[in-house]
């Protein structure tokens, strides 16, 4: 069981046709001439421009580029069992109303694949619309903790095991490496922008 506890609030950024992911936020990481501000965005998301260290913006932006529409969750896999290599790993609710799940290449940014979605394992709807888009629940969750975004992941479903009021408004799991090596594991609601902090109960830790 978890508790939450609040660590900041963030001003929704409401997005034009509902949509979750601004394709403008995500800058070039190889474009020249960059600008300071978008170059610390991309250090702070763990976009460093060296090897193997596509951030989770790079990742994005390659794979709406491969499949236009809304992507709902990445994670970073540091091993992937296929090519034994770090790839980032997303879902993407294209613009023809189909799940694709598309893998890119952690150091190059390059597509791998694209696959629509078999649907076997989870019946999944069409993602709702949220004021807070994945690029300002990165940037949110890096306010509060610094470091490498490994994972963010929408849920809108209003299940939530460990809640025992039960149903939980649309938020996004996010998880940050700290520069401690330490993995932190945040929660930003999809409406007002709210960081919390998710924490297990017996982690001794109750600052």
């Amino acid at each position: 069981m978890k508790r939450n506890i609040a660590v900041a609030t963030l001003t929704a950024a409401v997005l034009v046709g509902g949509g979750l992911v601004a394709t403008a936020a995500f800058a070039d990481s190889d474009s020249d001439g960059k600008d300071d501000r978008t170059a610390a965005a991309d250090r702070a998301a763990g976009d460093t421009g060296a090897a193997g260290r596509v951030g989770v913006d790079g990742a994005v932006a390659a794979a709406l580029k491969a499949v236009p529409g809304t992507v709902t969750e990445a994670e970073r896999d540091e091993d992937d069992d296929d090519r034994a290599r770090a790839v980032w790993e997303l879902d993407v609710y294209g613009s023809d109303r189909v799940w694709h799940d598309v893998t890119v290449d952690a150091s190059s940014g390059k597509v791998l694949s694209d696959r629509e979605d078999d649907g076997d394992d989870r019946d999944r709807h069409a993602p709702r619309s949220s004021a807070v888009s994945l690029d300002a629940a990165v940037k949110a969750a890096l306010g509060a903790q610094a470091g490498t975004v490994t994972s963010v992941d929408l849920d809108d479903d209003g299940d939530d095991d460990d809640d025992d009021r039960g149903e939980r408004a649309p938020h996004w799991d996010v998880d940050v490496t700290g520069k401690d090596g330490k993995q932190h594991e945040l929660r930003v609601d999809a409406k007002s922008g709210k960081v919390t902090v998710d924490r297990d109960d017996n982690d001794g830790d109750d600052d």
